[in-house]
């Protein structure tokens, strides 16, 4: 028995000089850019606000910190 490895199939996309491959790295890296920014968009909604953080009203400004 013997076992010829020049003739080993290929799991890749044969490039038949059309393209695709290029056309199929190109869609890969639009899609990774788009999540990378939804990603960022969320991560942004989650943040607080950075409005006021002065406290509303009366309560808290003054606290006893004697015993």
């Amino acid at each position: 028995m013997s076992i010829n490895i020049n003739n080993t199939p290929s799991f890749a996309p044969e490039n038949g000089g059309n393209g695709t491959i290029l056309k199929v790295a190109v869609k890969a890296k639009e899609l990774a850019e788009e999540e990378g920014k939804m990603a960022l968009q969320l991560i942004e909604s989650a943040a607080p606000s950075t409005g006021s953080n002065s406290p509303i009203g009366n309560a808290g400004h003054n606290i006893n910190i004697k015993a």
